[in-house]
């Protein structure tokens, strides 16, 4: 996979490796958050009638999804950060086909939060690792791009979801929701098939350095991770703060969206099914767009406006009294779904050193995920109270202001960030950070405006200076 020598000259392969490794990162996700996670959107109905759930019941099965999901968020960063990653996401996956095997004979509300909670943990074991790859595989400029690629499993899990599953629940009947899981099961057998033949560990490995870096890195350290270095940042506690609104708001609108159209909006849950296939469908190339638009302008910028699409999003799901309203926050969620997890996991490599990129980022998925585990039992114990979601998605939409005021207060990573040892490699890549700190929202808004001219300056040909990641 090296460069090939001909007369003495270094000719670079046809295809890096690393856009493969994105692939198969696209691979995980799609099964990790595709089907694990956003799969039981679609099986929900089926399997709150098949067990005779309440919809507080079917929220604890989504919190105890996310509270496995936590817990492996821990351990998998240390051990993808101790040990090559491909070990752990091959095991990871196929503890994955079990949880999604189990979950098709859960009998009553404690054994299906018992297989949806195994599930969980499985999926954070193959997620972390995952997408902590374009670290490995992309310098730090061309990061926002490796992730938004990975990121697009997500929403291809949405359109095989969201067109498939209904026609499983309707031709099997009243146990379709189980012929459900298990097709979901074989499926990411058949991606453990492709991760066993294709998965490398680090470009060096085959002879490559990283995709877009200058020069040939340094190897990567040999010592353990250093979890107390990640502890310790500040940067990185904001950083998963403001993650942490987005599991919340974002999860709420996930979980309870064929819920609220069939019994609020009045549509049948195949036509339910067509909006969550069309959003999937929109967000493929979602974490694509705004993690390259994030290496633009910078990750700052880029996460405040998601924010607030996400916010207006909400919103109108929770106002909509039609077809149009329902359409119109499919598409604007669509086009905006996986960019936050894109950026937030090219921003953990700014903030820690390579060697412990899959550490820092199961870390601040730890407080991602308590907004997650949150979110749907008090959105659903408020549906129940009320006797209607929209309250639950205004709540939603305000959790998601939050999130994009405190993505303006981002710090620099140059002011958050130990001094630990960071590769010659990154420190060339890493421009026109500054030194400034905390920004004040006026300055962070007029910079927001420099930022966006500069990029538009460079799109029609002009020289901007050099670019930087935040």
């Amino acid at each position: 996979m090296g460069a090939i020598r001909e007369g003495g000259a270094a000719i670079p392969p046809p295809l890096h490796y690393a856009w493969i490794i994105v692939g198969l990162g696209h691979l995980n996700v799609l099964c990790a958050l595709g089907f694990a996670r956003f799969g039981y959107t679609m099986i929900l109905p089926g399997m709150k009638e098949g067990l005779q759930l309440t919809y507080a019941e079917t929220g604890w099965l989504a919190t105890g999804n996310f509270v496995g999901y936590l817990v492996a968020s821990l351990i998998a960063g240390l051990v993808a950060s101790r040990r090559p990653p491909r070990r752990l996401i091959l095991i990871a996956l196929l503890c994955l086909v079990i949880g999604l095997g189990v979950t098709s004979l859960a009998s009553g509300f404690p054994s299906a939060l018992a297989a949806r909670t195994f599930t969980g943990l499985a999926s954070g074991a193959v997620y972390i690792p995952a997408m902590a790859l374009p670290t490995l595989w992309f310098a730090p400029h061309r990061r926002g791009l490796g992730a938004g690629i990975q990121t697009g499993g997500s929403g291809l899990g949405l359109v095989l979801s969201g067109l498939q599953i209904p026609v499983i629940l309707r031709w099997s009947g009243p146990e379709g929701w189980r012929h459900a899981w298990l097709l979901l099961a074989i499926l990411v057998g058949v991606v453990w098939i492709l991760m066993l033949a294709l998965l490398r560990n680090r470009p060096e490995e085959i002879g490559q350095h990283p995709y877009g870096a200058s020069g040939v890195p340094p190897p990567p350290s040999a010592g353990p991770a250093r979890w107390r270095e990640v502890f310790a940042n500040p940067g990185l506690w904001v950083l998963g703060a403001i993650y942490a609104c987005f599991g919340f708001s974002y999860v709420i609108y996930a979980t309870f969206f064929a819920a609220y159209l069939v019994k609020e909006g009045g549509l049948s849950p195949a036509a339910a099914g067509q909006l969550w296939g069309l959003i999937g469908i929109l967000s493929i190339p979602s974490g694509i767009l705004w993690g390259a638009l994030a290496d633009r302008i910078g990750k700052r910028f880029g996460l405040a406006i998601v924010f607030g699409l996400h916010a207006a999003c909400f919103a109108t799901f929770a106002l909509a009294r039609g077809t149009t309203g329902f359409l119109a926050s499919a598409i604007l969620f669509g086009l905006t779904a996986w960019s936050i997890p894109a950026i937030m996991a090219a921003a953990v490599g700014d903030y820690a050193r390579t060697s412990l990129a899959a550490a820092a980022l199961g870390f601040i998925t730890i407080i991602f995920g308590v907004g997650q585990a949150i979110g749907p039992p008090i959105a659903g114990g408020l549906a129940d109270w009320t006797r209607s979601f929209s309250g639950a998605f205004l709540l939603a939409s305000g959790v998601a202001l939050v999130g994009c005021l405190g993505a303006l207060f981002l710090r620099h990573p140059a002011q958050t960030t130990p001094r630990a040892p960071v590769s010659d490699s990154d420190i060339r890549q890493r421009q026109g950070f500054g030194s400034r700190g905390c920004l004040r929202l006026p300055s962070s808004l007029s910079e927001f405006a420099v930022a966006v001219g500069g990029w538009v300056r460079r799109r029609r040909g002009g020289r901007g200076g050099g670019r930087s990641p935040w």
